[in-house]
């Protein structure tokens, strides 16, 4: 998933999910460990945006450096010793536990959640992780909730807080997580779904911009309506277009 974010500032209630975020970025998020063939799969999309970038700059006489490529966040709740040694995947002093970062040449990092030290900067990404990690995150969300109820003077942004998770909150613990939170979250992952294709079709369109100019608007619109997988399929694939035929008959084969 691509991801470029949309303001200057971001919000620091993000915390490390913020830091990660900073400049445009990769995410692949894991439901389970990450394996060896997952890591590779993340590394060849990697190496192929990469490629694509390094084009467009010879192709327009232009210099890029390796920190203008998006770096590649692998998100996954473990990791096995084995997988991080195979990758020389390291710890970095000013990142803090579960944050691995491979070779420096690869541009990429494995965020083990279950690793992330329960504090309020790694809530954000410890709701993704698995079992005691994810409820420990549940419960911390319940108890910011509560004492932003008890303050007696509130910002505008702690009343919409407030207000959002109250729902959650109106029965016991147990009821609402297995009704609203499930209803909330499921939400939540539908809109951050499409919110990654609709970034993905945007970078997808911006490299076929720079490779052949304006892209015909029916072809945009083929684009902009393709699920995700596609979408990738289609940035691998773009590499050996020569014209907007060879788009065209990719798109309508």
């Amino acid at each position: 998933m691509y991801f470029s974010p949309n303001t200057e500032a971001i919000p620091p209630q993000l915390g490390l999910l913020g830091k990660l975020c900073q400049n445009p970025c990769l995410l692949e998020p894991y439901r389970n460990g990450i394996t060896l063939d997952g890591i590779n799969d993340c590394l060849s999309k990697r190496f192929a945006i990469r490629e694509i970038f390094h084009r467009e700059a010879k192709r327009n006489k232009q210099r890029i450096s390796e920190e203008e490529i998006p770096k590649l966040w692998i998100l996954t709740p473990t990791a096995s010793e084995r997988i991080l040694s195979l990758f020389k995947a390291q710890l970095q002093p000013n990142w803090g536990e579960g944050v691995y970062f491979l070779p420096e040449g690869l541009g990429t990092a494995i965020v083990v959640i279950h690793q992330l030290p329960a504090i309020p900067e790694t809530l954000w990404l410890r709701l993704l992780g698995r079992g005691g990690t994810k409820s420990a995150s549940l419960n911390l969300l319940y108890n910011l909730s509560r004492n932003l109820e008890a303050l007696s003077k509130k910002t505008q942004e702690d009343r919409e807080f407030i207000m959002r998770l109250a729902p959650l909150y109106q029965q016991d613990r147990e009821q609402a997580i297995q009704e609203g939170l499930k209803r909330g979250l499921q939400q939540g992952v539908q809109q951050g779904l499409e919110q990654g294709r609709i970034q993905e079709a945007n970078l997808v369109i911006r490299l076929l911009q720079r490779r052949f100019g304006e892209i015909p608007q029916n072809l945009e619109e083929t684009i902009r309506n393709l699920p995700v997988e596609r979408l990738e399929d289609l940035g691998l694939a773009l590499l050996d277009f020569d014209t907007l035929t060879d788009l065209d008959n990719w798109l309508h084969p």
